[in-house]
């Protein structure tokens, strides 16, 4: 053992502490843990390559959708439109079609009224962006959620809703109305967004864009729009029924509140001065409205006006079809409201098919047209057009009866022609009337035509026989002038050439022919417009999306001689004053007329004309089961129905309202030679013929001279022409002045025709060279 170095163990010196090495808290009975200070970084590390990766996908997505996601085409809904039917006076008449819409351009849409509707739905609209995010989130939050239906919030999300998506809410449509906004708002100008946003929004009364709207509140074009009316359309954008005044008067408070919501947006973005503000009232709409549709005579009309445009080249079947065409018809409402009232009353509130069988077959078609100008006025179609499909004024399947009559005397005036015995043939020229009296001159077969109720006349002039329809006259008169001369002229008046049964033959004076009521309206007033004649018209106006589309008016020629026309007025004239249309007296004006019947009474017929005004009714008799044609006998509580009967009575109470307030003017008539008095060479009273003579004479129709009237208030020189304008002793016309001149080059194109040429006097195709003149005084004549 080492010695002891006088020391204790606990005394000798200790090895030295590492250094930075603390001593050991001797309250601790362990040593404390160390935190790790590595695991919030690798935290931190693995958020942000998160986030990283999160961005990156969603900036994926945005790509692949931004290029998966393409512009589709409009849906079929946002781009349907109605065609819109006006009155002449700018009201509406219809719209077909299912949507009514009606697009209009921006630049037709008053300023203050685009404004509004951006106070109401999108203030920053010209200067955002196409989306706005914020908005698109809750949106679909909102939906998920089911917290209800959500905007897409911006104008240009809405437009990509309303004409290329649909109305549903699902996240797939938000995400696509997302990208196709964007695509859009890079595509399009904001005037272009804008304007397709206003053209396919709802506003309620199935009202589809503002055009459309401004009608249904407010019976106006939306460029007609003012500021308070403005404001409260673009306030229903928001929820259209609700806010509709009129249908929910319990919103009343809310709509309004809605309404200075806008009008106060306008002023803060400096749209609306705050006096403009301060004396804007509330401009409650008008009363809602059910759909016009195409009941009643509407779809009538607008079936005449279709086939007008589509048959005049004027807008092929397939592009009307189409839709977007705003259409300013001819038709005038307070006559075409006439008309109806008057067919209601004379026939519609009289039938009664329970005690009445024939009632049961009663259909009515008329039409009225403005001799001066072509234009269609007002038609009747039937009783409904919902309800009877076939439109009775433009159908061409009833014969017309004896109302084609006075087109084989114009015919015989306008040709020149002569009897077979070679007399001129004017309104004293004497036929037989004769029941069953074989035509003579025809080289066809033999044709005896009868005369109503098989009654015979014996010898008449022709203005009597006019006046009393009677048949055997006027066959033979067709042979005299020449069944291809008499359709020709018919079709110069404004028959047309394919009319069913218009056949170069006897019977073509006895009304086989089946002209619509519409074709004779169009004939007759070509007569009262003294021959001159231009079709007729029913459209005066055509546009679609703002754009106009022109209408040709049809060029007026003179389609036959005034003398011819006018004569043919004068006898016409006889048959309201004393022969079978004295019915139309009623009328309280000058007038002149015929009436006509088909065979076996299943059309009765009334047509006639004013100096301004020329219309055409006739009821025709229908089983409206099997459309079989039926006999009128008994229907209106009457035996027979003939066109001295109900026809004659429609058209004067139809034409006394409809120029109600108008002065009533005279026939101005300018007459052939040898039609303002007898000629020389007629029986006279003391000649051994007296007794027939005088038969003529007294023949109903008559006055001073046999089934010519006397034309009250005519100017002398209608009544014998001066020597500047009457004919010279050749029958050829004066042309020594400009008017006359054309006159005579006109009806001479219209006579060459594709049926070739004719001259004066001439017999027409099938007809048999003509006996010579007999001497005067000869036995029968």
């Amino acid at each position: 053992m080492p010695p002891s170095s006088g020391t204790s163990d606990s005394d000798a010196p200790r090895p030295a502490r590492p250094t930075g090495w603390e001593p050991r808290d001797p309250t601790l009975s362990t040593p404390p843990s160390r935190t790790p200070k590595r695991r919030p970084r690798r935290l931190l590390r693995t958020l942000f390559g998160l986030l990283l990766l999160g961005t990156l996908l969603l900036a994926g997505a945005f790509a692949a959708g931004y290029l998966l996601v393409e512009i589709p085409p409009a849906n079929s809904a946002a781009v349907a439109q109605s065609n819109v039917y006006l009155y002449r006076d700018g009201t509406t008449l219809a719209r077909d079609g299912e949507v009514n819409r009606e697009n209009i351009r921006l630049d037709r849409v008053p300023l203050t009224v685009r404004q509004a509707v951006l106070a109401a739905e999108d203030r920053d609209f010209h200067t955002s962006r196409a989306v706005d995010p914020k908005a698109m989130v809750r949106a679909a939050w909102n939906t998920v959620t089911g917290k209800g239906r959500q905007s897409g919030s911006t104008i240009t999300q809405q437009y990509v809703k309303n004409y290329y998506l649909g109305q549903e809410q699902t996240l797939t449509r938000k995400a696509k109305e997302f990208f196709i906004a964007i695509k859009l708002g890079r595509e399009k100008s904001k005037e272009d967004i804008l304007q397709g946003y206003l053209n396919t929004s709802y506003f309620g009364r199935n009202a589809y864009g503002l055009q459309a709207a401004a009608r249904a509140y407010y019976g106006k074009d939306a460029e007609d729009l003012d500021t308070a009316e403005g404001a409260y359309l673009a306030s229903v954008l928001k929820a259209p029924s609700a806010y509709d005044v009129t249908t929910h008067p319990e919103n009343r408070a809310k709509a309004v509140a809605r309404w200075n919501y806008v009008l106060d947006g306008m002023v803060g973005e400096g749209w609306l001065t705050r006096a403009d503000r301060a004396a804007a009232r509330f401009p409650t709409p008008q009363t809602a409205r059910p759909a016009t549709g195409l009941s009643g005579q509407r779809g009538y009309l607008v079936q005449a006006v279709e086939e007008y445009l589509t048959e005049h080249g004027i807008v092929d079947e397939k592009t009307l079809a189409g839709g977007g065409f705003r259409i300013t018809t001819t038709l005038e409402p307070a006559k075409q409201d006439a008309l109806v009232q008057t067919v209601e009353e004379q026939v519609m509130s009289k039938l009664d098919p329970a005690s009445t069988p024939a009632d049961r077959f009663v259909r009515v078609g008329a039409a009225a047209i403005d001799p001066a100008s072509g234009k269609v006025l007002a038609l009747y179609g039937g009783v409904d057009y919902t309800r009877q499909y076939v439109n009775n004024a433009t159908r061409r399947d009833y014969q017309v009866g004896s109302t084609f009559k006075p087109f084989v005397f114009t015919a015989a005036v306008q040709s020149g022609a002569q009897t077979q015995q070679g007399e001129p043939i004017t309104p004293y020229t004497v036929y037989d009337g004769s029941n069953r009296r074989p035509v003579e001159g025809w080289n066809g077969a033999p044709y005896d035509p009868a005369n109503e109720d098989d009654e015979s006349f014996g010898e008449l002039p022709v203005g009597a026989a006019t006046d009393l329809s009677v048949n055997a006259v006027y066959a033979q008169m067709a042979v005299d002038v020449g069944p291809g001369h008499v359709r020709r002229t018919a079709v110069d008046l404004g028959l047309p050439g394919s009319t069913p049964d218009l056949t170069a033959s006897p019977s073509i004076a006895l009304g086989a022919a089946t002209a619509s009521v519409l074709d004779m309206a169009t004939a007759y007033a070509t007569l009262a417009a003294h021959g001159r004649h231009g079709g007729y018209s029913l459209v005066e106006g055509l546009s679609r999306d703002g754009q106009e589309v022109a209408v040709p008016a049809p060029a007026s020629r003179q389609a036959v001689s005034r003398e011819a026309a006018d004569t043919t007025t004068a006898i016409l004239r006889s048959v309201i004053e004393t022969g079978t249309g004295t019915a139309a007296q009623a009328v309280g004006r000058p007038a002149a007329g015929k009436t006509g019947t088909a065979e076996d009474d299943k059309a009765a017929w009334f047509a006639g004309y004013t100096p301004e005004l020329a219309s055409v009714v006739a009821v025709m008799g229908q089983d409206p089961e099997s459309g079989r044609q039926e006999p009128l006998y008994g229907a209106l509580g009457q035996a027979r129905i003939n066109g001295g009967g109900t026809p004659a009575e429609i058209w004067a109470q139809f034409t006394r309202e409809a120029l109600a307030g108008t002065t009533p003017r005279d026939f101005e008539l300018q007459l052939m030679p040898g039609a303002e008095e007898p000629p020389p060479d007629l029986p006279s009273p003391d000649a051994p013929d007296a007794a027939a003579g005088a038969a003529a004479s007294a023949a109903p129709g008559t006055s001073n001279a046999p089934g010519i009237a006397n034309a009250p208030g005519t100017s002398d020189a209608s009544a014998a022409p001066d020597a500047s304008t009457a004919p010279d002793a050749s029958g050829a016309p004066e042309v020594s002045e400009a008017p006359d001149v054309r006159e005579a080059r006109e009806v001479r194109e219209a006579r060459e025709g594709p049926e070739g040429p004719y001259e004066l006097g001439e017999a027409g195709p099938g007809a048999a060279p003509r006996s010579p003149r007999p001497p005067r005084g000869t036995p029968g004549q």
